[in-house]
């Protein structure tokens, strides 16, 4: 595997100025669900990963990944860039001949490239809702900025579709061939449950769970077994007016504080794992 380039300061872009606006935290959950419903990712997180005892940590380690490069400094991005590396290193495995299950490898680019996407377009669905900014021409450039994404995660530059109407084909296609399995769904319930989360972060988690059953697509809902009540759609209604609101009349500082504190908990990542790298005296 060739040594990936260090990662430099990044300008001022349109994903620079979109990614810290916390209003898009609306479609995490939606992301999160659809990256588990695709049978490769679901099978490598259900076998490799502490998602169903600590469900909110990939949220977490996604969020932080998201923010270090689209804001963070290069060291930020080198940190969480180096985490996620090494996380993905030894998830693999090959098909189950008993139940059909597809191999999977977390370094497979095409994997990753699903990954971005449902970034991209979750945060373009919830954007396109609440934020003031976000129009045609933001999402165009968005678009071909948030190649980033799964540039970071040695997906080929490429792999990433050279439109967004390539991408609307590549997406409907793969979300044509999801598949939720029942081990998926009790997964599911483990996110939208935050057992092991903070009480202010439980008490949020079933508008948030309303929030995405409205706005996964219609097929993806039913495979998940959600159903569109109209308790659903008032509570997603209620969320997105007050985001829109909220992204209109909160200064910066408060709209952009889960951004600032996820790049300290990188800061944190980086300090945990710095002796480690001093040589031996």
């Amino acid at each position: 595997m060739n040594p990936q380039p260090e990662p430099q300061p990044l300008p001022r872009d349109q994903l620079a100025k979109a990614a810290p606006e916390s209003a898009l935290l609306l479609g995490a959950g939606r992301a999160i669900l659809l990256q588990l419903a695709h049978p490769q990712i679901g099978r490598a997180i259900a076998e490799h990963s502490d998602f169903a005892s600590n469900p909110l940590s990939r949220l977490l380690h996604t969020l932080g990944y998201i923010y270090a490069l689209s804001n963070g400094t290069a060291e930020q991005q080198r940190t969480i860039i180096d985490y996620v590396d090494e996380a993905h290193r030894p998830v693999h495995g090959t098909r189950d001949k008993t139940t059909g299950a597809p191999a999977y490898s977390a370094l497979d680019p095409r994997l990753q490239l699903w990954v971005a996407a449902t970034l991209f377009d979750s945060a373009r669905v919830i954007g396109a809702q609440v934020l003031p900014a976000w129009d045609k021409n933001a999402s165009a450039e968005l678009y071909l900025q948030y190649a980033r994404l799964g540039d970071a995660l040695q997906m080929p530059t490429d792999f990433w579709p050279r439109s967004e109407a390539r991408f609307n084909d590549y997406f409907a296609g793969i979300t044509a061939d999801l598949q939720v399995t029942e081990q998926i769904r009790t997964l599911a319930d483990e996110l939208f449950a935050g057992s092991r989360a903070p009480w202010w972060i439980r008490v949020a988690l079933p508008l948030m769970r309303d929030v995405t059953i409205a706005q996964l697509p219609p097929p993806v809902r039913e495979q998940f077994g959600y159903e569109l009540t109209r308790k659903v759609e008032l509570r997603n209604r209620m969320m997105v007016r007050a985001a829109w609101a909220a992204s209109r009349v909160l200064p910066k500082a408060i709209r952009h504080l889960p951004m600032k504190l996820m790049l300290r908990h990188v800061d944190r990542m980086a300090a945990s794992v710095a002796p480690r790298s001093q040589p031996s005296s």
